[in-house]
């Protein structure tokens, strides 16, 4: 039987892992998700990825020798060269070698690197980016997340730190506290988190307006909520979209400054709020960034959803195998 030279992708979540089996192309074959198993700092979690992926495999009467590898996408701070785990807090990884642990598991190269930069990739490839060699990705989400590509690279600088976009500081002084210790990050104001903390904010300062009244009658109040809203010119809403755009506009725009991408694609949660998004932060950004990047630069709203990250894994096999 002829070898397939299947390309494998894994996404590790917190609560799921999806997995995928692609083609050399990029397009699907099958994808599928399994609970994540954190129990015992998450030691099971390769022996699991192995059996779902073999019996998988098996499904499509295919074995581990019809993949040229499996790319592993996983939160948290890992060395791209060794597939070493730092810390993933999610899911219990401290010091941890996922790449040696899963080769031993499945007997294929293992590739691993940061979540955020796999999805930004995955975009890349076969999303928003269309192929686009220089491109910034931003996940507005819970937090901010983000992947830098530069030449068809992804960058992870010297401690494979690269791409924290969440963590640029962006009110200096008197910011609210972020998870990473310090204050005022991006993600602060711009995540989804941070928008609706803005919104609370202006619901208990005026007690009044559509987000008051959303939130009267329902207990809560969504970044889309507040978006809508703004759009249906209210008030609080709009300034709350200023606020957060005009951080996300201004840190943007610097880091478009030094990289000239072609194409800047926002993910996460909050793009679902799509043109309004874009609307809301192209003003700030051209503000910002030269006159010469702002007028070369597109934004995109992600296209790849959930795929974007076994995709993207599935492209650093690719791009590892074709480079040996």
């Amino acid at each position: 039987m002829t070898k397939r030279n299947w390309l494998a992708g894994v996404d590790v979540g917190g609560t799921t892992i999806k997995l995928a089996i692609l083609d050399h192309d990029g397009d699907f074959i099958t994808k599928w998700e399994v609970p994540t198993d954190i129990s015992d700092s998450g030691h099971h979690i390769p022996k699991h990825i192995a059996a779902t992926l073999k019996d998988k495999l098996h499904s499509f009467d295919a074995t581990f020798s019809d993949l040229r590898g499996i790319g592993v996408g996983a939160p948290g701070f890992i060395e791209v060269e060794t597939g070493f785990i730092y810390q993933a807090v999610n899911i219990g990884w401290r010091n941890y070698p996922l790449k040696e642990r899963l080769e031993m598991e499945t007997g294929v190269p293992v590739f691993a690197d940061n979540d955020a930069n796999l999805a930004a990739a995955g975009e890349m490839w076969r999303g928003a980016g269309g192929g686009a060699k220089n491109m910034l990705c931003v996940t507005l989400g819970t937090g901010v997340g983000g992947g830098l590509i530069s030449e068809g690279i992804v960058l992870h600088g010297a401690a494979g730190m690269a791409g924290e976009i969440g963590h640029i500081t962006s009110v200096p002084e008197g910011g609210a506290p972020c998870n990473c210790g310090k204050t005022g990050c991006l993600e602060t104001v711009s995540s989804a988190t941070g928008i609706v903390r803005l919104a609370m904010e202006k619901i208990e300062a005026t007690k009044s307006g559509q987000l008051f009244e959303l939130f009267q009658t329902t207990g809560l109040v969504t970044a889309k909520d507040v978006f809508d809203a703004a759009e249906n010119n209210d008030e609080n809403a709009k300034e709350v979209v200023r606020e957060a755009m005009y951080h996300l506009g201004l840190a943007v725009a610097n880091l478009a400054n030094s990289l000239n991408p072609n194409v800047i694609v926002i993910g996460g949660g909050v793009s679902k709020a799509g043109n309004k998004l874009i609307n809301a932060l192209r003003p700030h950004f051209n503000r910002f960034a030269l006159p010469k990047v702002a007028a070369e630069t597109t934004f995109q709203i992600a296209q790849l959803g959930n795929d974007a990250g076994v995709i993207g894994a599935a492209w650093l096999v690719k791009e590892n195998i074709n480079n040996e």
